[in-house]
């Protein structure tokens, strides 16, 4: 009886464990959704980079949406993917709805690179898992602290680094990580 009991603690442990040590592994375990409500599995990105960006339609930096569409357009084809997430953490400087974005970005910068639905991405009950999964790799401090912080993931789908909002698109430190993992 004892040790059917301790097989039973074990079994118990071993899937409780197993569940943490068995989840998301890199960012192509991810499902996410679209602008448009549909799923976005990250496993789709899988041997491509990702620089991942939460943005707002209505902050100090939304000018920054024309460089990362400069981006997107300079390097989509020699893998990078840049995806913007739009957030409302911050300031409710992203208050509208899906449609309301897309429209705005599509008028107003041109993007035609992924974008999701809203997402919660500074921490909290509501956040995003993706972005729990972003801090847990690359440290509490990787969080957003403000629209268009930045996540750069390798083609394998591990995190790679972060840029806070003030390095721009544009920045010779963040081409210089791109161009380095798309190596």
């Amino acid at each position: 009886m004892f040790f059917k009991k301790l097989a039973v603690a074990a079994s118990v442990l071993a899937v409780s464990f197993g569940a943490q040590a068995e989840g998301e592994k890199s960012i192509h375990d991810f499902t996410v959704q679209s602008i448009d409500y549909t799923d976005m599995p990250m496993s789709q990105y899988e041997g491509k980079a990702v620089l991942m960006v939460n943005t707002a339609s209505y902050c100090g930096y939304t000018p920054q949406y024309e460089g990362l569409q400069a981006l997107w357009s300079e390097y989509k084809d020699k893998g990078l993917v840049v995806l913007g997430v739009p957030a409302n953490d911050f300031g409710d400087q992203e208050p509208g709805n899906e449609r309301n974005i897309k429209n705005f970005c599509k008028v107003n910068f041109q993007v035609d690179f992924p974008m999701t639905k809203k997402m919660v991405v500074k921490g909290g009950d509501d956040n995003a898992p993706v972005y729990d999964w972003l801090a847990a790799e690359l440290g509490e401090e990787s969080r957003p602290r403000w629209n268009f912080h930045k996540y750069l993931i390798g083609p394998d789908g591990e995190a790679v680094a972060f840029f806070p909002s003030k390095v721009t698109p544009e920045s010779a430190e963040l081409r210089a990580a791109i161009d380095q993992v798309l190596q």
